[in-house]
């Protein structure tokens, strides 16, 4: 091959040529437009990002909106129900239907480190846009940037999503009220555990896999059928306590829960039990809890049982205003404990 074909405008390069992600392919040349063209912009198709513009205009016929950014940094690429570019489009749908919001665009920015697969970038960036096609969002921009090998970790992706508000509930810590109830989506643990097996290369009976998945479309249904929501939060890095303990500590009202009515699957926990892990701080990517109005608490659950990532539902807690910011959980043999936020994390490079 030619020591100049990189800088060649006129030469058709193709991404096949390169089985590797270069230096080049970050400088702003040649080599980057084949990946942007060849790459990003084949798979993820649609009609602002085909502008080629150095940003994404919209039309959002609406007096709120909501938005939201993150950085997905996992290890391994790849893990038994995902990988790091179907996790980034689904945290971000996520986070934004936390807030009710339904989500509309997302910005994804790459950066790459010299040596990378292209075949594993392909195989990322497809996942991507199967995930964005279920969660029913479009991803209008992006940047790439190329690092030097050794200063990476094959890929890290950033995302920013855009959503709609289009209902008038405050949903957020301040709307928590006493006498609230709390509902759990669903079982704790697996997306932690499933990056740990494959990382440690653990072997159990059952392939224990993540439970990432868009929660956006169950969100909408809680919504559009009036429930009462005060407070959502999907349950990532530092799992449901942690998520509790913020909640608690920012409406300054107490929480309680029953360690009976936490969904943690036998294999999920053996595994913990093995490792030292406290499913209660695992993550995971397509969990979360709903603050709703107390005598709502049947109608929601009949909405989370009627789909297929709410059908182990459960009332896990309540509110009140006994001890500003503490929560407390009744355990399996009936003592009561407090449960707080770890000083570190327990499972590092998760999400």
């Amino acid at each position: 091959m030619p020591k100049n074909r990189d800088f060649n405008a006129s030469c058709p390069i193709s991404i096949n040529d390169y089985p590797n992600v270069l230096l080049a392919h970050g400088s702003g040349g040649t080599l980057m437009n084949k990946l942007i063209e060849g790459v990003f912009k084949k798979e993820f198709n649609n009609k602002e990002l085909h502008k080629s513009h150095d940003s994404a205009v919209l039309d959002i016929d609406s007096s709120r909106i909501a938005m939201t950014t993150d950085s997905y940094v996992v290890e391994p690429l790849f893990f038994p129900g995902g990988d790091i570019g179907s996790m980034a489009i689904y945290g971000t749908v996520n986070d934004l239907a936390m807030s009710g919001a339904v989500p509309v665009a997302i910005s994804v920015g790459f950066i790459l480190e010299e040596g990378l697969e292209m075949d594993k970038l392909i195989k990322i960036v497809k996942s991507m846009q199967f995930a964005a096609n279920k969660a029913g969002v479009d991803i209008v921009t992006g940047d790439t940037k190329v690092v030097d090998k050794g200063k990476g970790d094959g890929i890290f992706i950033n995302t920013t999503g855009i959503g709609l508000i289009k209902h008038k509930l405050c949903i957020e810590p301040f709307s928590v009220v006493d006498g609230d109830a709390i509902i759990l989506s669903g079982d704790i643990g697996r997306h932690g555990i499933a990056i740990m097996a494959v990382r440690e290369g653990l072997e159990f009976n059952t392939v224990i896999e993540s439970d990432s998945a868009p929660l956006n479309e169950l969100v909408s249904k809680l919504i559009d059928s009036n429930i009462e929501i005060h407070c959502m939060r999907d349950l990532t890095r530092g799992g449901l306590a942690s998520a509790l303990v913020e909640i608690a500590k920012t409406s300054k009202l107490q929480i309680t829960i029953d360690e009976n009515n936490i969904p943690v699957r036998e294999d999920v926990r053996g595994a913990c039990e093995i490792l030292g892990f406290d499913p209660m701080y695992v993550a995971n990517e397509g969990r979360f809890i709903v603050f709703v109005k107390h005598d709502h608490v049947d109608k929601a659950l009949n909405i989370f049982h009627s789909h297929g990532l709410g059908m182990d539902a459960k009332c896990i807690g309540y509110v009140s205003s006994k001890n500003h910011g503490l929560v407390t959980m009744r355990s399996c043999i009936g003592t009561m404990r407090v449960v707080d936020m770890l000083s570190g994390e327990q499972l590092p490079r998760i999400c």
